[in-house]
C-alpha cells in the first residue's frame, strides 16, 4: 500500500500560501520539515506548492503520494542515539512548468501566497539572456521567477501586499540578493514598464540565506526492510542528519511572519551571515566536493566510508586543516573546533551520503566551494595548496566519465557534460594532451570568473596530477601527494 491522504490518519489540508522550486531530497528533508513542524506547533497553516525545475514525472509521483513522504532523521544529540520516523504533511500537490504553464501563472493569483523557496542548486540562479517573457516556460529558474512575478503584479494591479518573501537555499553568496539582480535584469531586457520594477523593488523583499544539513537522501541499499517496517510504500522516503541550520539575513520583520525560532528550530535571523557562511560552505560543503571526485575514484561510495578510510581520510583531513583552514579569516582554534565537528557529522553511522548524490553540478560547486579556499590559500602562504590542486586534477579525470572500466553517471549543465565528452573523445594518450585538457577547463572564465590559466604554476601542478593520475592510478598518484 502506498502512503496516502487515506491512510495518514493525521492528515491536513493547508492553504497553498508557499510556492516552492525544487523537489529534491534536501528541501523535503529540510524547509518542508519546518514548515510541518511550524504548522503542528504553532498553527501556521501554510501548504506548499512544489514546482518541478525539470521536464520530467517525479513531481507527479509526489502528487500520487497526496504530497506525503516520511523524513528518517539520525544521528547523535548530547550522546543520546536520535532515530526519528516523520511523515511530513506540508506539500499540497506538484506541478511542472513545461506541463502546467498556465496553472504555474494562474497559481500567482492566489492571494494567500506569501513566500517562494528555492533550491535550484549553484547552477540554478544564473542569468539567461535568451529567456522571453513569452516562452513556456523560460529556460532559466529566475527566469520563470520574473514571469510569474509580472502576472501576479497585472493581477493585482501592483498592490504592495500582494508582494512575496524570498528565502532561496541555493548555495551561492547573497543568494537573495543574485536573484532579485537577474530578475530586475531580465524586467529591463523585456522591457517592462517602471510600476513593475517599482513593485518588486518595494513589495518583494530577497532574503540571503544559508542552510546547513546533511540529507543523503533516499536509503536505497535498505528502503525495502524500512517499507516493510513502516507499513506502507514510500517512493519519497528521504534519510537526513538531525543536525540542521537555517541562517536568514535581512529585515527582521520576517521573524512575526515565519516564527520557526520560536519552536527551538535552529533558525537564525542576523544582520550578517557572511561568517556563517564562509566557515560552512569551505569546511563542510568545500571538503564533500573535494572528496567526491578522489574517493570515488579511489572505489569508495559514501561518505563516511571516506573518511574512515585510512588513505582517503588522511587526504580529506589534511585538504581541512592544512589548506582549508588556513586560508580563512577566522581563529584558527574556532575553524578547527567546527571542522571538527563536521569530520564527526561526516561519519554519523546512521545515514548513508553517496558521494554521487554531492558530485551532482560538481562544476559550480568546485567554483563556488573550493576555488576561494584555493586562491586564499595562494594569497596568503604564497604557494600552491597540493590536496585542492589533487582534487581539482581528480575532477577533470571524474568528468572523463569511468571508473575502473565502468561508467559513471555524471550529471552537470550541458555546456561542461559536451565539453567533457569532446575533450575525452579526443584523448590520444599522450601528455601532451591532457596538458590541453587542463588548459581548456582552466580556462573557463564563464565558470571560473578569471582564467586559472595565468595562476603561476597552477595549470603545471594540475597537469602534473592529472598526468600521474592518468598513468598509474588514482591510488598511486595519491600516496604520492600524502608522501
Amino acid at each position: 500500500m502506498q502512503i496516502n491522504k487515506t491512510m495518514y490518519k493525521e492528515f491536513k489540508e493547508y492553504p497553498e500560501r508557499i510556492v516552492q522550486f525544487g523537489d529534491g531530497n534536501f528541501l523535503r528533508a529540510f524547509s518542508d520539515w519546518i514548515v510541518h513542524r511550524m504548522n503542528e506547533e504553532l498553527n501556521f497553516d501554510s501548504g506548499i506548492l512544489v514546482v518541478g525545475p525539470r521536464s520530467n514525472d517525479k513531481v507527479y509521483e509526489l502528487n500520487e503520494q497526496d504530497g506525503l513522504y516520511t523524513l528518517l532523521l539520525k544521528g547523535i544529540r548530547k550522546g543520546e542515539l536520535i532515530d526519528e520516523k516523520l511523515i511530513i504533511n506540508s506539500i499540497t500537490r506538484g506541478i511542472n512548468t513545461y506541463r502546467d504553464y498556465d496553472e504555474y501563472l494562474k497559481t500567482a493569483e492566489n492571494p494567500d501566497i506569501r513566500f517562494m523557496i528555492s533550491n535550484t542548486t549553484e547552477a540554478g540562479i544564473i542569468y539567461d539572456e535568451n529567456d522571453k517573457l513569452e516562452d513556456r516556460p523560460q529556460n532559466s529558474f529566475p527566469g520563470k521567477v520574473t514571469s510569474f512575478l509580472y502576472h501576479r503584479y497585472k493581477f493585482f494591479n501592483g498592490e504592495v501586499d500582494k508582494g512575496l518573501i524570498f528565502l532561496p537555499c541555493e548555495l551561492i553568496d547573497k543568494n537573495g540578493e543574485k536573484l532579485k539582480e537577474i530578475i530586475l535584469k531580465l524586467a529591463k531586457d523585456w522591457v517592462l514598464e517602471d510600476g513593475f520594477i517599482n513593485w518588486i523593488n518595494e513589495a518583494n523583499v530577497f532574503y540571503n540565506t544559508l542552510v546547513d544539513r546533511i540529507v543523503p537522501g533516499y536509503p536505497k541499499e535498505n528502503a525495502e526492510s524500512i517499507q516493510k517496517e513502516l507499513g506502507y510504500e514510500d517512493k519519497f522516503l528521504v534519510e537526513g542528519e538531525h543536525f540542521h541550520l537555517w541562517v536568514i539575513e535581512g529585515p527582521k520583520e520576517i521573524k512575526d511572519e515565519f516564527p520557526a525560532d520560536k519552536i527551538g528550530l535552529n533558525v537564525l535571523f542576523v544582520d550578517d551571515l557572511t561568517p556563517y557562511r564562509t566557515r560552512k560552505v569551505r569546511i563542510l560543503n568545500g571538503a564533500h566536493t573535494a572528496m567526491v571526485p578522489v574517493a570515488y575514484l579511489y572505489g569508495l561510495d559514501t561518505v563516511k566510508d571516506s573518511v574512515d578510510h585510512k588513505v582517503i581520510g588522511e587526504f580529506i583531513r589534511s585538504a581541512i586543516f592544512d589548506e582549508i583552514v588556513p586560508a580563512m579569516d577566522f581563529p584558527r582554534s574556532e575553524s578547527e573546533g567546527f571542522a571538527s565537528d563536521v569530520l564527526d557529522r561526516f561519519r554519523n553511522p546512521f545515514i548513508k551520503h553517496y558521494l554521487m548524490s554531492i558530485s551532482l553540478n560538481s562544476m559550480s560547486k568546485f567554483e563556488t566551494r573550493v576555488l576561494p579556499s584555493i586562491l586564499d590559500y595562494i594569497e596568503r602562504k604564497g604557494e600552491l595548496p597540493k590536496k585542492l590542486l589533487f582534487s581539482l586534477a581528480s575532477l577533470i579525470e571524474f568528468y572523463k566519465g569511468e571508473r575502473n572500466g565502468e561508467r559513471i553517471n555524471l550529471s552537470d549543465n550541458v555546456e561542461y557534460l559536451d565539453m567533457f565528452s569532446e575533450l575525452w573523445g579526443k584523448y590520444d594518450n599522450t601528455d601532451e594532451y591532457l596538458g590541453y585538457i587542463v588548459e581548456t577547463v582552466l580556462g573557463l572564465e564563464s565558470l571560473w570568473k578569471m582564467n586559472l590559466n595565468e595562476i603561476d604554476g597552477l595549470k603545471e601542478e594540475v597537469t602534473k596530477y592529472l598526468i600521474n593520475i592518468e598513468r598509474n592510478g588514482i591510488a598511486t598518484a595519491l600516496k604520492e601527494i600524502l608522501s
